[in-house]
């Protein structure tokens, strides 16, 4: 189960935007968010009707500054399944002018878990 996403950094992508500093480059909570959207789009496919997955683990690196206009590719790769709990690794680029992978931008590990969407929603 992997998955690859690519976005582009706009002005509400920014820390300035999300909340995280002040300066116009990509967020910290904004990278986050494309990192769990490529673990669901990696668990998507394989959900059984009525299920979803919820984040319950995230550990993350931002390592390098993507400026708005940057293309971000983003792959997360499935590193450990047991039943409903699903690990994956998470591995952020700048793509370069030629759309080749550039400078890594974070790394970490997101945990998800499958649940039936209904009955997780009957518990709030």
């Amino acid at each position: 189960m992997d998955a690859t996403l690519t976005f582009t950094v706009t002005d509400d992508d920014t820390a300035a935007a999300v909340g995280s500093g002040t300066l116009p480059v990509l967020g910290t909570p904004r990278l986050l968010a494309w990192c769990e959207a490529a673990t669901c789009a990696a668990l998507e496919p394989g959900l059984p009707e009525g299920s979803t997955s919820v984040g319950t683990r995230v550990e993350l690196e931002h390592l390098a500054a993507s400026a708005v206009g940057q293309r971000v590719e983003v792959t997360a790769s499935s590193t450990y399944a047991d039943g409903r709990l699903h690990r994956f690794t998470v591995a952020v680029r700048n793509l370069g002018a030629d759309g080749g992978p550039g400078k890594v931008v974070g790394t970490g590990q997101v945990t998800r878990v499958v649940v039936d969407a209904e009955r997780f929603l009957s518990r709030l």
